[in-house]
């Protein structure tokens, strides 16, 4: 997959994400960045940060349960280490930071 290809797919899945953490119902700020970045922050202002990250084909997740790294596969987005699927795991990860609730 060239980086063109990897962009587009990825903007998708972020923007996949974004609409279910404003569907959800969380008390969260959501902010879009450029360059392929959500931001989460929470009440307790703690944050997640979810990126595109084109070099290793890869979208990114940052909470306080640690860093995740998700590659495309079969239409899915499975994390390198233990295969977790993205919205799963971002969905887990909001949940901890407090929230309540998952996406």
């Amino acid at each position: 997959m060239d980086e063109r290809e990897f962009n587009e797919l990825a903007d998708a899945q972020l923007r996949r994400i974004e609409d279910a953490i404003e569907a959800c119902g969380a008390d969260v700020d959501l902010e879009v960045k450029p360059g392929g970045v959500l931001e989460v922050e929470f009440a307790n202002g703690s944050k997640i940060i979810i990126n595109r990250h084109t070099a290793a084909r890869e979208i990114w997740l940052a909470a306080r349960s640690g860093g995740y790294h998700f590659r495309p596969e079969d239409g899915r987005w499975l994390a390198s280490r233990d295969g977790e699927e993205l919205m799963a795991a971002i969905g887990r990860c909001i949940a901890e930071q407090g929230v309540g609730r998952s996406i």
